[in-house]
């Protein structure tokens, strides 16, 4: 039975939220932990649908793994690898388990790999990935919807991206770690994200440098300089982002722990145009406050270390009740705007002209019964129902599910008024955990 978030707008929010494991992190160093014929642990793991996706992947390929939830941790085990192939059925998904590619290949030498799936935000191609294994010396062909690579051996070259993919570059770092002689990625990718991998890679007993920058230098090791190790995932800048915003949306307070401020300097500098009061309290923990309407804005989406697309839609609920018209100008994805039929039925004044938006502030949102499209938008839609007057449902919650850990009670923490439940329940709170699957252990003691 399909899941639903019921939520009663007009609270403000206020108190402190901790803030999970990047998602977006994690996945790619779930990944990264086949390259080590032993164990790897890695901490602040948040428990999401697409983590449960990557260690089926990781499963299927071979390893094993336990799962601690009480310290948030994943002991990968991939002493024995016995399969090269990524199933449609898992990668097809989730994008990012397509970055099991580039791991396989190092530690392999052969893949066979779905094409991805995910959100339906747009076109994302894996041109870059492809061109660039190639240019390490993989043959590589498309057929029947698997990419098969293989390479006798990888041989450290110059890639230039035609653009900064954070899905190429990672898979491409992989690759890169095991291959003879060094790899110079130009236009590389330059989220925390890209950082995160390369420091984790580093631990194992890569040699990595220039993450960060546009040009990431990767000068390959050989396969017993690998070893386990154990790792921390950063923070995760788009949930820090996600109750920002929340906070911000009812006009609360709040202190938001376990972030990293400077990985969200420009979404930051654009909540404090519009008026929200942002403080620093410790290196790690930030005051987000707001006293009254905001105004509106304009940006445009960019990659890394411009405004996140991943926040994009949520920004877009800010500006519904803002004053004056903001402009938003979607550049890395063509149907990032799929938020707007719902926020318009809650009476949202949007104009959309291909990849821009208008929004003109209206004097308040209603209630109303809405869809997640996607991840981010599925966020956004819970925000702009704590804003709303009345009560808003929010339904397919399957995608909000796939990036947010626990977030219903984070936001009830806060002194929202959100519970989960399906047809079949009356109200209240509906929990559920994948557990065991064949190589795969959950603690569920700690559960």
């Amino acid at each position: 039975m399909a899941e639903k978030f019921k939520i009663q707008g007009g609270e403000t929010l206020k108190g402190e939220v901790s803030i999970g494991g990047a998602k977006n992190s994690v996945l790619k160093l779930l990944a990264a932990s086949i390259l080590v014929k032993g164990k790897t642990k890695i901490y602040n793991v948040p428990r999401l649908t697409d983590v449960d996706i990557m260690l089926n992947v990781l499963s299927d390929l071979g390893a094993s793994y336990i799962y601690d939830k009480q310290e948030k941790s994943v002991e990968v085990d991939a002493s024995n690898i016995t399969s090269i192939t990524a199933k449609y059925e898992l990668v097809s998904k989730m994008r990012a388990s397509f970055i099991i590619l580039g791991a396989l290949m190092s530690r392999c030498r052969e893949a066979i790999v779905a094409l991805p799936g995910g959100c339906a935000i747009g076109e994302r191609r894996v041109d870059f990935h492809i061109k660039g294994l190639e240019a390490l010396g993989a043959k590589i062909k498309i057929e029947n919807g698997y990419v098969h690579a293989k390479a006798s051996k990888l041989s450290g070259t110059d890639i230039y991206l035609d653009i900064p993919s954070v899905g190429a570059t990672e898979n491409l770092m992989l690759a890169a770690v095991l291959a003879e002689g060094a790899t110079r990625i130009q236009n590389a990718a330059q989220e925390p994200e890209i950082v995160d991998l390369a420091n984790f890679l580093n631990t194992i007993g890569a040699d990595i440098s220039g993450a960060g920058t546009s040009e990431i230098l990767i000068n390959g090791v050989k396969a017993e300089n690998l070893h386990s190790a154990e790792y921390t995932t950063i923070p995760d800048r788009i949930e820090a982002g996600t109750f920002m915003a929340a906070v911000v949306a009812t006009r609360g307070k709040a202190i938001i722990r376990n972030v990293y401020p400077a990985h969200l300097t420009f979404f930051n500098d654009k909540l404090i145009k519009m008026g929200a009061g942002i403080k620093l309290v410790e290196p790690t923990t930030i005051e987000v406050s707001c006293k009254s309407r905001l105004n509106s804005i304009n940006f445009v989406t960019q990659p890394y270390p411009g405004f996140p697309t991943d926040l994009q839609a949520i920004a877009m609920t800010l500006l519904t009740t803002a004053n004056g018209v903001g402009i938003i100008t979607e550049s890395l994805y063509e149907n990032r705007f799929m938020q707007v039929p719902d926020l318009r039925r809650m009476g949202a004044d949007i104009h959309q002209d291909r990849n821009h938006a208008i929004v003109k502030g209206v004097k308040n949102l209603t209630g109303a019964i809405v869809a997640a499209s996607d991840l981010r938008a599925g966020a956004a839609l819970v925000i702009a129902g704590l804003m709303a007057q009345g009560e808003t449902i929010v339904e397919k919650l399957h995608h909000i599910d796939r990036g947010y850990e626990e977030f219903e009670y984070k936001i009830q923490k806060l002194g929202g008024k959100i519970y989960r439940y399906n047809d079949e329940m009356t109200g209240g709170l509906n929990q559920s955990v994948v557990l065991n699957n064949e190589k795969g252990v959950v603690n569920e003691s700690r559960i």
